[in-house]
């Protein structure tokens, strides 16, 4: 009875190959990882950059409110988004709360 606890607890040498199987699988599951979540996430925030620095005066935006409103001034980090035909409702916001751009000529051609 001894000698059946010693060899079910004895250790086997597998060599390399036993060692280079887990890690294949690690750096598998993170190119995996970085392909369907990390990229296609960069690749967005790149996109939304670009349309926030092409941000231009009389753009009609769309808040990550909801809102829809017409840029009235652009500076650094700021911009002043007039709401409705109202023209007193003028809301000075951060860029990164404008979601979607759409530039007056587009809306022309449509």
């Amino acid at each position: 009875m001894y000698n059946l606890f010693l060899t079910a607890t004895g250790t086997e040498q597998g060599g390399w190959s036993s060692m280079i199987i887990p890690i294949a699988y690690l750096v598998i599951i993170g190119l995996v990882f970085y392909f369907v979540l990390l990229r296609p996430q960069k690749k967005q925030q790149k996109q939304l950059d670009a349309m926030i620095a092409a941000l231009e005066i009389g753009d009609s935006v769309l808040t990550t409110s909801g809102f829809y409103g017409v840029v009235i001034d652009v500076m650094d980090e700021v911009v002043i988004v007039e709401f409705g035909s109202n023209k007193n409702c003028r809301i000075p916001m951060k860029k990164t709360a404008i979601t979607e751009v759409e530039k007056p000529s587009a809306a022309a051609e449509n």
